[in-house]
């Protein structure tokens, strides 16, 4: 009985004092414009992104949270932007997001509609920039800046 509770402390403190992980993505259109989705809970905009599932790998969930959010199809992911993982980066949630960059293409149209109000391709010089939701601005500015980020 006392390994049994012990067992479950673990699992419980595993599942609610231990940071999500999950995935921003940056992705880019044939024709270099970037594309962000505006948020149902916010109105903000912000880049499409979800939790890793369990069983998940991050590959696996950046291609399906990319269809789910935007209706794009990956093509291929290019490069690390970086790790995020600051407490206060989410104001849900503690969370620890991968940020990577993808070549996508198809019809932008959302998915998840529960999450996502509007799907939107930007040029870079039309970004709404300081009006991101999360740490998304960062994360751009980190992407637009050429650097790999650990944060």
């Amino acid at each position: 009985m006392l390994r049994s509770w012990q067992f479950v402390q673990t699992v419980l403190g595993i599942l609610f004092r231990h940071p999500v992980t999950g995935t921003t993505i940056i992705p880019v259109l044939p024709d270099g414009k970037i594309v962000l989705i505006r948020r149902r809970d916010t109105g903000q905009w912000g880049l499409p992104g979800g939790i890793v599932n369990w069983g998940e790998d991050v590959p696996t969930t950046v291609e399906r949270e990319l269809e789910e959010e935007t209706g794009l199809k990956l093509v291929k992911i290019c490069r690390l932007v970086g790790v995020y993982s600051a407490p206060d980066r989410d104001p849900r949630v503690h969370s620890i997001s991968i940020v990577v960059e993808v070549e996508a293409q198809g019809t932008m149209q959302a998915q998840d509609t529960l999450e996502v109000s509007e799907v939107r391709a930007f040029d870079l010089s039309s970004l709404p920039k300081g009006q991101l939701s999360h740490d998304h601005d960062r994360q751009l500015q980190d992407y637009l800046d050429g650097s790999i980020t650990l944060a």
